[in-house]
């Protein structure tokens, strides 16, 4: 978790930007607030989509770390809207990955290590047959969850975070809570298993947070459809009891590239 006396200084301190992430959908710079290493992605810099409404990723972003933090599961790092150097943003506290884990790995066709999930066979870049995998571990299956509830749409192997201490963070979450299916991912290894009494309770706590003060919230950040429906998904996924199959449709499953 992050330290308590940490969480004022992203909404209140300076913003001073030390460079732009490249490659990147959207504007994205890497900063500091009073020392302490932050992301900004100024709304003003986010590409136009067709499925989703202009102007609006920052604020899914913040609605997604308040989800993340009423779960009680630390899987966004702390998340602001603040004004900054290009105009009012999303900022981010950074954490810093570590090299020598690999949450969700590209590994030979069928050759799934130890520990870890098949998702789906492919071709790499050298037409060679590989296969994506991912951890089997706690944090990627409440991940997993937590992106069924905000309905992500960009969960990308890229987008998981593994921290020293074994810990998994999520990032980029921009394209979430649309009113419609979109659940794009690759953590599918889970499909099918039941939600243990450990997730469920989080998933618990989260349905009686959106009906106080994470539903008012996310009323600040979302149209009200989009916080109805989010309350719908978690209702159904309590009912269900498992982690869902990918939608039986035309939609694609997995985001493109999945890195």
């Amino acid at each position: 978790m992050i330290p308590d006396e940490l969480r004022p200084v992203v909404p209140a301190g300076e913003l001073t930007l030390h460079g732009r992430v490249l490659p990147a959908s959207n504007a994205t710079f890497v900063g500091e607030v009073d020392g302490v290493r932050v992301v900004y992605k100024p709304i003003a810099g986010e590409r136009p989509l067709w499925d989703f409404p202009d102007g609006t990723l920052a604020a899914r972003e913040v609605g997604a770390y308040a989800v993340s933090e009423a779960l009680g599961w630390d899987i966004v790092p702390t998340t602001v809207l603040r004004d900054g150097p290009h105009g009012p943003g999303m900022v981010q506290l950074w954490r810093d990955e570590v090299d020598d884990q690999s949450p969700v790995d590209i590994v030979g066709e069928g050759e799934v290590p130890d520990g870890f999930r098949h998702v789906f066979d492919g071709l790499d870049a050298h037409d060679q047959p590989v296969s994506l995998v991912h951890e089997d571990s706690p944090q990627l299956r409440r991940m997993a969850l937590f992106d069924v509830v905000v309905n992500n749409a960009d969960r990308k192997g890229g987008h998981v975070l593994p921290m020293a201490d074994g810990h998994r963070h999520g990032v980029d979450h921009g394209l979430t809570f649309h009113v419609e299916h979109k659940l794009r991912t690759v953590l599918w290894g889970f499909v099918g298993e039941p939600i243990t009494d450990e997730e469920a309770e989080g998933l618990h706590r989260l349905s009686s947070a959106l009906d106080g003060e994470l539903g008012a919230t996310l009323a600040d950040l979302l149209t009200h459809d989009e916080v109805v429906v989010t309350a719908r998904r978690l209702r159904r996924l309590l009912s269900d009891g498992t982690f869902p199959p990918p939608a039986t449709s035309a939609y694609p499953v997995i985001p493109w590239p999945p890195f």
